[in-house]
């Protein structure tokens, strides 16, 4: 039996990628999300915990020593350096999880959910890559919503974002997920395609 396609999922905040990961698993899809995997892997993972430790100290561990994530984003978030220094410490990690994962797996097709995708060069290991694209304003609307937050919140995120019109240079397919045109039949498509590769 010779290895499944691994097809890479990525979007945009507010894209709604993980609504369409969640139906590409009803077509009975094995989806691998990284950013969750990787949150456990932060989580649950001493050796990770003793390079946090290492690189910014007691201060990102709440009382009980347990990881801060909130701490740790609030380092990270706005200065590429030390996310860089992060990334270095998690993405081996993650990719080693990953290829676990997909030695198991025995089908026509895989799927990688991961936000960062293209940004962390792991796109270059996948066989076809998905973009979900949505406009800026419905974006913005369906984040204020589920998050809570404000625009201008948002619109910082939006920023340390690669542009949806980059990512679109990496795609094999594209789903456009802007609550008009019918998502459904379009990842049916791609399903069927997938499939029949």
């Amino acid at each position: 039996m010779s290895k499944p396609l691994q097809i890479g999922l990525t979007g945009g905040i507010g894209s709604g990628k993980s609504t369409v990961a969640k139906i590409f698993e009803l077509l009975r899809v094995p989806l691998y999300y990284a950013d969750n995997r990787s949150k456990y892997i932060l989580q649950n993972d001493s050796a990770v915990q003793e390079k946090l430790k290492e690189n910014w100290g007691e201060l990102i561990f709440d009382s009980e020593g347990k990881l801060s994530t909130k701490a740790l984003a609030d380092i990270v978030f706005n200065n590429p350096h030390e996310l860089h220094k992060l990334n270095s410490i998690l993405h081996p990690l993650v990719a080693d999880d990953y290829n676990k994962w997909f030695n198991a797996q025995n089908c026509s097709y895989v799927m990688k959910e991961a936000a960062i995708l293209i940004e962390s060069g792991s796109h270059k290991n996948c066989d076809k890559i998905i973009v979900v694209t949505v406009p800026e304003a419905v974006a913005i609307e369906r984040v204020k919503q589920r998050d809570k937050a404000t625009e201008e919140q948002i619109r910082a995120r939006i920023k340390h974002q690669m542009p949806s019109e980059e990512k679109l240079k990496y795609a094999d397919f594209v789903i456009v997920n802007d609550g008009i045109k019918m998502l459904i039949p379009q990842i049916l498509e791609i399903h069927k395609t997938l499939s029949a590769s």
